[in-house]
């Protein structure tokens, strides 16, 4: 057996993993708050755990963080679990439950997840793009998962699409997570209220600053005309992204995961009507498809999994 953990901000999913079928077989979340001493021993009582309450041995761990997942097993840099900064979480697994451990980033294990599982199967080419708080991707390229030097690939939510763009949190101006992620979508919502264009969403949140994304996609589910305007001008700056990984990778496909794909074809459909468009050349170039994802919040830890399994 294989256990495969998603290890995000505030919890913890754990998935016991059948290694020859990919089938779920048990299930787990705890915080992963605390030390990172701490959050190891808690990942070590889940592994025994799954491995008691199983039919047949665990194997291997695999882990997913989301930031800097280096090849050694070391969590480099974490924007959601600073108590990770440098501190090598891999190797202190792997010595506490005496079996071999993976780290790689989560948006890059979400790729593997969806290659091999969801969206993308059958697709050799493909740049899986992660939608939530922030940006995250992870790309299968001649059918082989894209890891980098360091394990580091993907990190395209700070690629810069805007030299004179606002500052985001990270310091860096204008990056692509600035202008297409779950927050910027909010932030759209809010700025458009401020000037009046937006009424429904001050209704539906009780003031302008209380303005999120949810309140932009349940005012787009009404289809309300301020939020299809609105959420149609997020698409086109998810699509200045994408079309930059498009011309940079020669991908033929695009799977949209995170949280905003709650909101089902409206986003798939909106970035793709932007996406040609922006791409160099689109008329002598194969359509690109944008599809939502398949795997939903288990991908992260299923994609840690599947990398626990080529170990063996």
């Amino acid at each position: 057996m294989i256990v495969g953990i998603d290890i995000g901000g505030t919890n913890a999913r754990a998935l016991l993993i059948d290694p020859t079928s990919a089938q779920i077989l048990d299930r787990r979340q705890v915080s992963s708050s605390g030390t990172g001493p701490q959050l190891v021993s808690t990942l070590a009582q889940i592994v025994e755990t799954f491995d008691e309450n199983s039919s047949q041995p665990v194997d291997a761990v695999g882990l997913a963080v989301a930031g800097l997942a280096h090849r050694s097993g070391v969590v480099r840099y974490s924007p959601n679990l600073s108590d990770l900064l440098e501190f090598p979480i891999g190797p202190d697994l792997e010595e506490l439950v005496g079996r071999p451990v993976v780290l790689g980033n989560d948006a890059t294990a979400g790729a593997l997840a969806e290659h091999r599982l969801g969206a993308g199967r059958g697709c050799d080419n493909f740049g899986f793009v992660t939608l939530g708080t922030g940006i995250g991707t992870g790309f299968v390229l001649d059918g082989r998962l894209v890891k980098g030097a360091s394990g580091f690939a993907g990190e395209s939510g700070h690629m810069v699409v805007a030299l004179d763009g606002p500052v985001h949190v990270t310091g860096m101006q204008g990056p692509w997570e600035y202008f297409g992620s779950g927050n910027a979508l909010g932030r759209m919502g809010q700025e458009a209220a401020a000037v009046g264009g937006f009424p429904a969403g001050v209704a539906l949140a009780g003031s302008v600053d209380a303005i999120t994304g949810n309140h932009v996609s349940d005012a787009l589910a009404d289809e309300n005309a301020d939020a299809v305007r609105i959420f149609d001008e997020f698409c086109r700056l998810v699509a200045v992204g994408v079309s930059n990984l498009v011309m940079i990778m020669d991908l033929e496909q695009i799977v949209v995961g995170g949280g905003l794909v709650r909101i089902g074809e409206p986003l798939s459909s909106g970035i793709q009507n932007h996406l040609g468009q922006l791409i160099v050349g689109s008329g002598h170039r194969p359509q690109v498809e944008v599809v939502l994802a398949q795997l939903g919040a288990d991908a992260g830890a299923l994609g840690a999994g599947l990398m626990a399994v080529d170990l063996l």
